[in-house]
């Protein structure tokens, strides 16, 4: 693997002397994993005129990290003495002294105060935006990648068919959520890729709800979302059941209708497929039915070193589909005081001639009584 991140820091490299800066330093956890593989907690990589340098704070109580990479071509290791330095700061003064002129900084991930701190750490350094250039480079997902996801959405499948067997009733969305989030781990999962979403009854299909103490009663609408966190990429699934023997009418209405929604968007991942069409159809089929002022201001997204990368699946969303881009469509309907669906599914965009976007979660999306 140090070949793939050798060519990744090399494109990098490429592009910000393009733009007319020898030195860039790349501080957001996911970037410097992007670039470097795993590294210590808080470690940054300065991407410099002389040499690539990986900074890092000494971590009290940790196993020494070797002073000096396993290959030429990895960056240098440089620990700084203490766990109080600012590898930040750190790395802007070894830029300046390697004799770069300008730094390319995230500033997208800076606060302020270290801006100002990487400003008076090398005063004679020019700072420039490198923008959300490493995340671009890291919508299109190589094979290894891709690999890691599909591990990940089988863990997530795993753990919730697993759930699906046991008892439901009177157990609360708190306890539910953290025996899904331990048997992610029992499985081999480094962890979940988010908190885990369990949402029982009034709940279910509730936009950003996290599991409280109530508990689950026949008859509810339950709606599960989880993820998986393997080797540092993510998967992330999401599905809605009925608690009890029989589903209600409404509650197959409601979820046939979601269904549709979501099928039409998965349909719709194709290479060169405008980003905001994938929105559009999905949103399409739950505004005919009534359900649009019910929607959310996206159905999707990017998912890899984070859950929520580029692209976005929105109506203002900019840009085309690439081979080879993971992508959730997670479209779902909340009516207050009753409950709602959401289906969600990680996918990885492909050509037609390879058979279409591959399914990564592949828990049955029927509506099951449990």
């Amino acid at each position: 693997m140090s070949e793939v991140y050798a060519a990744r820091r090399a494109r990098l490299h490429d592009q910000c002397t393009a733009a007319g800066s020898a030195a860039a330093l790349v501080s957001r956890p996911a970037n410097v994993r992007y670039l470097c593989g795993a590294v210590p907690p808080g470690a940054v990589l300065l991407l410099g005129p002389v040499q690539d340098v990986l900074v890092a704070a000494e971590v009290p109580s940790a196993p020494p990290l070797p002073s000096a990479p396993p290959r030429a071509e990895e960056p240098r290791l440089l620990v700084l003495p203490g766990a109080e330095g600012d590898p930040a700061a750190a790395a802007a003064d070894l830029a300046a002294a390697d004799g770069a002129e300008s730094l390319a900084v995230e500033e997208h991930d800076l606060t302020v105060a270290r801006h100002r701190a990487l400003g008076a750490a090398a005063p004679r350094i020019r700072l420039a935006d490198l923008g959300r250039a490493v995340e671009q480079l890291r919508i299109v997902k190589d094979d290894e990648e891709i690999s890691c996801m599909r591990i990940a959405g089988e863990l997530a499948d795993q753990a919730l068919g697993e759930l699906l067997e046991s008892i439901l009733v009177g157990r609360t969305e708190r306890h539910l959520a953290l025996e899904l989030e331990r048997r992610l781990v029992d499985h081999g999962a480094d962890g979940p890729a988010f908190p885990t979403v369990v949402a029982a009854g009034p709940n279910a299909g509730r936009p950003g709800h996290l599991p409280t103490d109530r508990r689950v009663e026949e008859g509810d609408f339950l709606t599960i979302r989880l993820g998986a966190d393997y080797r540092g990429y993510r998967c992330q699934v999401g599905r809605t059941f009925v608690v009890g023997p029989s589903p209600a009418d409404w509650q197959v209405e409601l979820y046939d209708v979601v269904f549709a929604a979501q099928r039409a968007g998965r349909e719709a991942l194709l290479p060169g497929r405008a980003c905001r069409d994938v929105d559009r159809v999905t949103r399409q089929v739950l505004d005919a039915a009534g359900y649009g002022d019910a929607l959310e201001p996206r159905t999707g997204h990017g998912v890899g070193l984070e859950i929520d990368e580029d692209p976005r699946l929105s109506p203002s969303a900019m840009g085309k589909l690439d081979a080879c881009v993971p992508v959730t469509v997670e479209p779902g309907v909340h009516l207050p005081g009753r409950g709602g669906v959401r289906i969600d599914d990680t996918l990885v965009v492909r050509p037609e001639a390879d058979g279409g976007p591959e399914l990564l979660t592949i828990t049955t999306k029927e509506l099951l009584a449990l």
